[in-house]
């Protein structure tokens, strides 16, 4: 049987001449509400609202689903026209109607957004909309018209979610019926009373004046940094000009993770972004790809290599799901051997991370010592081939041992478990707080440093390490 929407617009006296004739011809006739303030309108063509629907709902969407079932079930025996309040395609189960039922017309009515965005008289030409039910789903635009905040609950969500994108301090409008004020966000959650016909409208500030920004707004910056009346440095970089930079804030990003400094990971992750922003915007202007490109490439790469989420594979734990990445990896950068794998790490690495890499790809292969005992044989061994070399004083063998024995540490390292750069940092630290306790040690002795005996050096080591033990 055939399904009629209709949208009965924001107020009485909203609804169409087509749909006013659907309904004078109808028999069987839904009104979502009748708390909606234009549903005198359906009622007196003898509409039969479904708030006992309400009743009987836990959330917002299983209320939807339930609206749609009764009006699909009834659709079953007799025609149906279903009415809502505003448009039609700000409802959602219609939208669930409309994607289950082939036969189902539309009569459109004036939206809730539409009446909003006229009474907060927004100077965008654009804006988003939707309802307070799916504010998570609203991202950052111009501007925004959220409607259905009918409750104390809706209301605070609202709020939260402006306040990411606006900032709390920015001034919006609060639509309730017929009226319409000015308030900040954060008073969103503050306001006497909330009913099915209460709104926000809100649009942002000026570029240089909002109170928050996001990733395209920092891109946009860059861009306008670079135009013409920019600023000169901005303009005269190239991406292998600021390529030390990245290197450089990623490195100061993980000092301040490294002292659990909330704040300074803030603005470390930030200049991070700025890097990243600032590559992308040089390759926009060469024409080799966009903001957009690099974004899409990252989430199909996540949605690819995790496969055991969004696939096929299992991953039961951690080290399983580790191995399902790398697989994908491969598969993702046509590497058909292990030779490849080892080859794709990054030479720009520091040495000791590249070697625990292509360690730990090569134990892939299955090509890996039993335990961390018997890679430290193997260290044993490189200790005796490097002492030979210094014995012979030939540099270079002596460079190549080195190399060997490094590199034998490290497979030590990592097949105990142990991150071989966290423990070198943490090695080189210890070094300086026994180094700081000597020094100091030797110099409350009156002793100097450069015209102390070997005797002497040991002695003073020996206390700065008693002196030390606790950290």
């Amino acid at each position: 049987m055939k399904v009629t929407l209709i949208g009965l617009g924001a107020e009485e006296g909203d609804l169409s001449l087509r749909a006013q004739q659907a309904l004078e011809g109808a028999t069987k006739i839904f009104a979502r509400t009748a708390h909606m303030p234009c549903f005198d309108c359906a009622a007196k063509y003898g509409a039969q609202p479904l708030d006992h629907i309400f009743e009987s709902s836990r959330n917002f969407y299983t209320l939807n689903k339930k609206l749609a079932a009764a009006v699909l079930s009834a659709a079953k025996e007799s025609d149906v026209v279903y009415c809502v309040d505003g448009a039609v395609c700000e409802d959602a189960a219609c939208r669930i109607i409309l994607s289950r039922h082939k036969d189902t017309q539309v009569f459109e009515g004036v939206s809730k957004a539409a009446r909003t965005a006229s009474l907060a008289r927004l100077k965008c030409g654009q804006y988003v909309s939707l309802s307070a039910y799916d504010i998570k789903n609203l991202k950052s635009a111009p501007a925004a018209v959220v409607y259905d905040i009918d409750s104390d609950f809706a209301a605070s969500e609202v709020k939260q979610r402006l306040t990411e994108l606006f900032g709390e301090e920015l001034f919006c409008t609060f639509v309730r019926g017929n009226s319409a004020k000015k308030i900040r966000v954060y008073e969103i959650d503050r306001q006497r009373e909330y009913d099915c016909t209460c709104a926000v409208a809100i649009e942002e500030s000026d570029f240089l004046h909002k109170e928050r920004y996001d990733y395209a707004d920092l891109l946009e910056m860059v861009r306008i940094l670079r135009a013409p009346g920019g600023c000169p440095w901005d303009r005269a970089q190239t991406n292998a000009s600021i390529k030390q930079n990245m290197i450089e804030e990623a490195y100061e990003l993980v000092d301040a993770i490294t002292r659990d400094d909330d704040d300074g990971i803030e603005e470390e992750t930030g200049d991070v972004l700025l890097q990243a922003a600032f590559h992308t915007v040089l390759k926009g202007e060469q024409g080799a790809f966009s903001e957009g490109d690099v974004t899409t490439r990252v989430v199909k790469k996540l949605i690819f290599r995790h496969s055991h989420i969004f696939g096929k594979d299992k991953a039961a734990d951690e080290n399983s799901a580790l191995s399902v990445w790398e697989k994908n990896k491969m598969e993702e950068k046509h590497q058909t051997t292990f030779t490849e794998s080892l080859k794709a790490v990054p030479k720009t690495f520091p040495a000791c991370m590249r070697a625990q890499k292509v360690g730990k790809r090569a134990a892939k292969s299955g090509m890996d010592f039993l335990s961390p005992l018997s890679a430290s044989e193997k260290m044993g061994e490189e200790v005796v081939e490097l002492l030979k070399a210094l014995q012979s004083e030939n540099k270079g063998a002596a460079f190549e041992e080195a190399g060997d024995l490094l590199f034998a540490a490290v497979n030590t390292c990592r097949l105990a478990g142990v991150d071989c750069e966290e423990a070198l940092a943490a090695a080189c630290d210890k070094f300086i707080r026994r180094f700081e306790a000597f020094e100091q040690l030797a110099t409350k002795d009156g002793k100097s440093l450069p015209d102390m005996c070997d005797a002497e050096y040991d002695y003073y080591w020996f206390l700065a390490k008693n002196a030390t033990k606790a950290n």
